[in-house]
């Protein structure tokens, strides 16, 4: 308690008027030199208004004489934000692991609610919490000792915040690891940098083609004005790698001269092979209007013509669908030579994909 709060519960002699009755009303009480109860708003020079009590105590707070019960306090607050402590790494570490919805939000709830629990106690045993009556002053433009006394009431609170070192040190790791949490968790439920995985698929040199039922394929097996959707041979589930075998029989393929030699051409046909992922949003691009020679991706109608490099004749689709070097082993199926390449395209997939 503060020099002028002992004053003010223990009033020493003071200026006063009496009246004619010899009674001292409480407005004409003066403060002595030295005691200022700006607390309250009222100015050293003012009398002392009649209704505001001159022994009330603006700074007690709950364990002000129980240094046992304060440090009893201190400790259930830093259970309280031990909670918040370890929840928050228990949430990394559900992230980290594999991201149980559930789990994360029971983690989440223990986090904020140790943090909520322990501010309420902080704020009940710690702070100044008692009631007082404060002088409303004058109806004009706050003075100077009006705005003193209002900065002074803030500084009161954050004294008693600062005499608590321990509580800090609790709420501060606590606090930091909580947000730490909340910022990891949608963070780590994006999943691993793409890097350049979105460049590469898993055809390569002597990759066999096969269809849904992991049949290896000839060229015979395709007639002509003919469709059929393949796979790396042992990688039927990547999703970068779906790809179009299409006959278009004696139909004029307009062959690219950087890709020379990429299409297959025989008895059978004429038969190329293109990703089957839309280059717009990544739909399947598989709906072949036989008559134009062109692929349709029914999410949003764009529309590529397969005579022409699958270049993009409607729609929102940015570029055209990137091909691939086919060719036959020696036992007749077809493989890839490589993998999409930028020479053909590439990369698969939307036009996003190899910005920045």
């Amino acid at each position: 308690m503060s020099n002028i709060d002992d004053e003010l519960t223990h009033p020493g002699p003071a200026e006063t008027t009496a009246g004619a009755d010899g009674h001292v009303p409480a407005s004409s009480v003066r403060l002595p030199f030295g005691r200022n109860p700006r607390h309250f708003g009222i100015d050293p020079s003012d009398p002392w208004p009649a209704d505001v009590p001159m022994d009330q105590d603006d700074t007690h707070w709950r364990f002000e004489n129980d240094p046992k019960g304060a440090k009893r306090a201190e400790r259930r607050i830093a259970a309280c934000w031990t909670v918040t402590l370890l929840a928050s790494i228990a949430v990394c570490v559900v992230y980290v692991t594999g991201a149980n919805n559930q789990l994360a939000g029971l983690c989440y709830g223990l986090a904020f609610g140790g943090l909520g629990v322990g501010m309420i106690l902080w704020a009940r045993d710690l702070l100044p919490g008692h009631e007082v009556t404060a002088s409303r002053g004058h109806h004009e433009v706050s003075s100077e000792g009006y705005r003193v006394a209002v900065a002074e009431s803030f500084s009161r609170g954050t004294d008693a915040i600062a005499r608590r070192p321990f509580v800090f040190k609790i709420l501060a790791p606590a606090a930091g690891l909580l947000g730490l949490g909340t910022l990891f968790g949608p963070v780590a439920s994006l999943g691993p940098r793409p890097h350049t995985d979105l460049y590469k698929t898993k055809w390569g040199k002597g990759t066999r083609a096969v269809d849904q039922d992991g049949n290896p394929i000839k060229p015979t097996d395709l007639p002509v004005n003919g469709i059929l959707t393949v796979f790396p041979e042992g990688y039927m589930d990547d999703a970068l790698s779906p790809t179009l075998l299409i006959n278009v029989g004696d139909s004029d393929f307009k062959v690219q001269p950087q890709r020379a030699g990429w299409n297959l051409q025989g008895p059978y046909g004429n038969i190329v092979a293109f990703s089957k992922i839309c280059t717009h949003a990544a739909c399947p691009a598989s709906l072949y209007n036989v008559q134009r020679h062109q692929l349709i991706c029914p999410c949003h109608q764009s529309t590529f013509d397969v005579l022409d490099d699958c270049r993009p004749v409607f729609g929102p689709a940015p570029r055209s669908l990137a091909q691939l070097q086919i060719s036959t082993n020696s036992d007749g199926y077809i493989i890839s030579v490589s993998d999409y390449t930028r020479a053909g395209g590439g990369p698969v997939g939307p036009g996003f994909w190899n910005r920045g």
